[in-house]
């Protein structure tokens, strides 16, 4: 099967590549490289260096390339960023989210896997969150992520598009050669790992007073590979469950605090906490019901305790101390 990941330089969108190529699928990785890193993308993976924002380019990787199915991670995240820039997150999230299904239709490529996230549905009112849960996003990046949701419906319906879209929660851990590097990192467990490396000097605990076991925010937190792993499943099973949307997550939360003891545990070091107010918009628990992806798929997260998570996340960052500053060793194929 030949499959296009876009968004292929970034952290999902490189471990999902890497686990294709494993599993012997052909992967032409798409990336404009504004945020990704090119020595994140896969070797033996064909590399597109287009952006979605250009339709000649998008058109030029459709026409060199025939593909059996998409799998699109390209987009913007930070929340944060959102707030500020609303204008970048529609353009990169829904715009370019059309250029690629309108070249996908032209050429006749039917199956999409959708990178979605928890954000499109808001404050709980439900926990764990079930698929059904009201959507109410209170950023733009969540309503970026839900207006696409939506015009994946209406292109199923005109055009016969099969797409699944998963919504994942917490994307944490590392495979043996990739791991989360990001230019701005705001996650919590590569914050922690650097307070524990040494190269951060502590790592802020926002928020101690919220309605939880020990006053910190919940988080439901998924291994990355676990997160590959769904996709390919998705894939396999796309005839059957087109047009679904699933959560992809464990149903068990971990709070900010968990997450620094386990850190100090795996690491034998300490982490030095900086306490500090809540941040505007955080929910006090954010846990996923994985009901549905069992039901339908017979699929369970199988990496993701905590503990395995972070220990293959320190592995990773002890190997690669400075992330993907080191230049790629694979030739890059520019535009092919």
């Amino acid at each position: 099967m030949n499959v296009l990941v876009t968004g292929a330089a970034g952290y999902i969108g490189s471990i999902c590549a890497e686990v294709l190529l494993a599993r012997g699928m052909n992967v032409v990785a798409l990336d404009n490289l504004q945020e990704g890193h090119r020595a994140a993308i896969p070797g033996a993976a064909i590399f597109c260096h287009a952006d979605l924002g250009v339709r000649s380019q998008i058109e030029e990787v459709f026409s060199r390339h025939k593909f059996d199915a998409v799998m699109h991670f390209a987009g913007e995240a930070l929340v944060a960023k959102s707030v500020r820039e609303p204008s970048t997150f529609y353009a990169a999230n829904v715009a370019c989210g059309v250029n690629l299904l309108d070249a996908m239709i032209r050429h006749d490529v039917k199956k999409l896997i959708f990178s979605s996230t928890a954000a499109t549905y808001g404050e709980p009112e439900i926990v764990p969150i079930p698929e059904d849960h009201r959507k109410s996003p209170i950023n733009p990046y969540g309503k970026s992520k839900l207006v696409f949701e939506n015009i994946l419906a209406d292109y199923r319906g005109y055009t016969g598009l099969q797409y699944v879209t998963l919504r994942y929660f917490n994307a944490a851990g590392a495979s043996a050669e990739r791991g989360e590097a990001h230019r701005v990192e705001t996650h919590l467990i590569p914050r922690v790992l650097d307070a524990a490396s040494g190269t951060a000097p502590h790592v802020d605990v926002l928020g101690t007073d919220y309605p939880t076991p020990d006053g910190t925010c919940v988080r439901d937190y998924v291994h990355v590979l676990d997160i590959a792993d769904s996709h390919l499943r998705a894939l396999e099973e796309i005839e059957r469950v087109a047009g679904e949307a699933f959560n992809v997550g464990t149903s068990r939360g971990y709070s900010i605090l968990e997450v620094i003891e386990t850190v100090e545990r795996v690491t034998g070091r300490k982490v030095t906490r900086h306490l500090s107010a809540r941040r505007p918009g955080d929910p006090a628990v954010l846990v996923a019901s994985k009901e549905k992806l069992k039901a339908a798929l017979a699929w369970e997260a199988r990496h993701s305790s905590l503990e395995e998570i972070i220990s293959s996340a320190w592995k990773w960052k002890q190997k690669h101390p400075h992330g993907y500053a080191q230049p790629a060793t694979a030739p890059e194929i520019a535009r092919a």
